[in-house]
């Protein structure tokens, strides 16, 4: 994990997630916690922009730990990337009513695609990361998207925290 600086080296200005839709429940509990720690120690490293990609599990836990934290620091902003405007069609309602909700609260919203393409969620992920600094990522695994996008970002020169590591 990075150090802790006390004044913002402004080297940070943004933040990205990626993360697995399906987390263990024993874990889902733990990751608020840390991720908040991890959020609070880069925005005082200047962060200020928070950029989640609207999946299932860590993508929803990431941006509703930004919103929460906007009323601590007030200028920092959650701006969703996503794949395509159908994203939530095989959703069930709960998960599609919580992610009506975050975009309701985002201060932007970007859709890379009108509808749902074979290289959407590709092309969601690699542009999370160029947009970002830093990588926050929960990879409790060395398959799929997120370990993908894990690799790339490395690849990126980008900083990476992994918050699976965190609550191990």
């Amino acid at each position: 994990m990075a150090q802790k600086h006390t004044q913002p080296d402004n080297s940070i200005k943004a933040v990205c997630f990626t993360g697995h839709r399906e987390i263990e429940i024993s874990s889902a509990y733990l990751i608020p916690s840390a991720l908040k720690n991890v959020l609070k120690e880069l925005i005082l490293r200047g962060a200020q922009r928070f950029l989640a990609g609207g999946a299932i599990g860590f993508d929803t836990i990431a941006a509703l730990c930004v919103l929460e934290l906007k009323a601590q620091y007030p200028h920092i902003k959650l701006e969703l990337i996503l794949p395509c405007r159908n994203q939530t069609q095989k959703w069930n309602d709960l998960n599609k009513d919580v992610y009506s909700a975050i975009l309701e609260r985002a201060d932007k919203v970007t859709y890379l695609h009108d509808s749902y393409t074979a290289s959407c969620m590709h092309d969601r992920n690699r542009r999370l990361v160029d947009e970002a600094d830093v990588v926050i990522a929960y990879l409790a695994h060395s398959g799929g998207g997120t370990a993908y996008t894990a690799a790339y970002a490395l690849k990126q020169k980008r900083e990476l925290i992994n918050v699976y590591d965190l609550i191990q």
